[in-house]
């Protein structure tokens, strides 16, 4: 079996560290804690992220990004059922393959504005809205961001990813290959578009 590469060995640091932190918060995550779940040592993870605030950075650093891909997936699109669609695949893809990422992503969707999430909450909550082609959205009622026009498609919103957050996390060791295809449409139903088949 070949030897991990070094953007592996990070990717999986930073995917438990997102799984992490979403489920227990920043201040309640050690890095120990982190260190355990991947196996490594808490001096060898401190070579590759000094502190545990690059590590926060990093996290949100890259669920930021994996949500701006998914969005410039989606950005032909106008906004409704076909965009919701390439948006929702997207986000289930990477439920699938780095389910911490998705964990985070809901968890700052759901965080109170005041709360350890403060600005991640903020940027991925916009992040979100703009993939969606929705005014942006944050906060656990949603009426604490500025822009809130819908707060029914919030929710809806909000919703699926919740869907595709828990089944990718709680099913991810009995998933067959539809498994994407059927984390999909659980969502897609979850933002109430009819159905098409």
């Amino acid at each position: 079996m070949p030897r991990p590469t070094k953007q592996q060995i990070d990717d999986e640091i930073l995917d438990a560290a997102a799984n992490l932190f979403a489920r227990h918060g920043f201040k309640e995550t050690s890095v120990q804690r982190i260190a355990d779940a991947v196996g490594y040592s808490k001096t060898g993870l401190l070579h590759r992220f000094p502190t545990k605030e690059a590590l926060q950075e990093a996290v949100i650093e890259r669920c930021v990004g994996q949500i701006r891909e998914v969005a410039a997936a989606a950005a032909p699109l106008p906004p409704g059922p076909e965009r919701d669609r390439s948006v929702i695949s997207g986000v289930a893809r990477l439920a699938l393959g780095q389910p911490g990422a998705v964990a985070l992503l809901l968890s700052c969707l759901l965080a109170d504005r005041e709360s350890e999430f403060g600005a991640a909450l903020e940027t991925i909550g916009q992040e979100v809205a703009v993939a969606f082609g929705d005014e942006p959205f944050t906060g656990a009622a949603f009426g604490t961001a500025g822009s809130l026009t819908d707060p029914v498609r919030s929710v809806r919103v909000v919703g699926a990813l919740g869907a595709l957050a828990v089944a990718a996390v709680a099913l991810r060791d009995c998933f067959t290959p539809d498994a994407l295809t059927t984390l999909v449409d659980v969502a897609y139903d979850a933002l109430g578009h009819p159905h098409t088949h």
